[in-house]
């Protein structure tokens, strides 16, 4: 049985060692890549607060009403 789809994603970079995030997804984005992660609302609100960028496709900022 799999676990639930996340509601949020964060992708990250590539590279070996400490890659740094590169975009907040929503849970099920077709854009989303392997390397991805699960994180809370909480830790997309604070992503998207630290600049990291949001999808354009699935556009995470307005979901959360975090927009610039």
């Amino acid at each position: 049985m799999r676990p639930p789809a996340a509601d949020w994603l964060i992708e990250l970079g590539i590279g070996s060692g400490h890659r740094a995030p590169v975009y907040v997804h929503v849970g099920g984005c077709h854009m989303a890549k392997n390397r991805t992660k699960s994180i809370t609302e909480e830790q997309a609100r604070r992503a998207l607060w630290d600049q990291v960028p949001a999808c354009t496709h699935c556009k995470p900022d307005a979901e959360l009403g975090v927009l610039e």
